[in-house]
């Protein structure tokens, strides 16, 4: 074979080469707690689904490339990301100025609000009853935030720390505690499934759940992208559609395109 002939051949290989789209990334580490539905939960085959699961999923294809999804406690899930353990972290998780100091955000794709959970048969149903009650809620949790800033106000002092909502639950329903303080939509997909709760109070939080990555991540910009993506082409109607049986309203987060929260 000539020089020239092996130049060719050469040239042919590397033209090869830039035709050939890149290889896909590595899997996405995605910290999630396993008993939150509907946004994320374990089967009993030991895989994850949920709402935010879908969520990841459509981003990791979108970013040519797949998710593993990982075990966290909820309160573990702020070290692992600082930690760079996972890439990212999904849990129904607030975006909040004090978070954004330590974390990064994407844009939000949910709204939601407090409530209190209470037994059925509870006759509670303002706040103003459940002073000097003892209350549940889920450590680290955007509800125990809201209580330790508005709690002393309104009486709310005594309050048991849990590191489950299903021990939560379950504390609310033998009594042992008087309700449990949290988020309205997790609630509410909880009393689907396990009747004798209701929603005594629902309280007008206004929080707003993300993706939670790394300050300065290099991942941030393109999973936000594609969650745009993901609003304008109706994806995440779509899985709000299938997780809460209703469309999303209009002008939420849910369907409205943002830009990554700033500090």
């Amino acid at each position: 074979m000539t020089s020239w002939q092996r130049r060719s051949l050469l040239a042919v290989f590397m033209a090869a080469v830039v035709a050939t789209p890149a290889l896909a990334a590595d899997p996405l580490k995605v910290g999630a707690y396993p008993a939150n539905p509907p946004w994320e939960y374990k089967t009993p085959a030991g895989t994850f689904e949920g709402f935010e699961v879908d969520v990841v999923n459509d981003v990791a294809k979108r970013l040519s490339t797949t998710a593993d999804f990982q075990d966290f406690g909820f309160q573990a899930l702020f070290a692992g990301i600082s930690s760079g353990r996972i890439n990212m972290a999904i849990s129904s998780i607030t975006i909040t100025p004090e978070r954004l100091k330590n974390q990064a955000f994407t844009q939000p794709y949910y709204d939601s609000d407090g409530a209190i959970l209470t037994k059925a048969d509870s006759p509670v149903s303002t706040m103003e009853a459940l002073k000097g009650k003892t209350l549940g809620v889920i450590a680290s949790s955007s509800g125990e935030a809201w209580l330790k800033k508005n709690g002393a106000a309104m009486g709310l002092t005594d309050v048991k720390s849990y590191n489950s909502q299903d021990n939560l639950m379950l504390d609310v329903k033998n009594g042992r505690v008087e309700g449990g303080v949290g988020e309205v939509a997790g609630f509410q997909y909880a009393m689907s499934k396990t009747p004798g709760y209701r929603i005594a109070v629902r309280i007008p939080t206004g929080e707003h759940f993300a993706i939670m990555l790394k300050k300065g991540s290099p991942l941030l910009q393109p999973v936000n992208d594609a969650i745009t993506a993901m609003k304008k082409d109706g994806t995440l109607a779509a899985i709000h559609k299938k997780w809460f049986g209703t469309a999303a309203d209009a002008g939420s987060s849910t369907l409205t395109a943002m830009p990554i929260p700033a500090e």
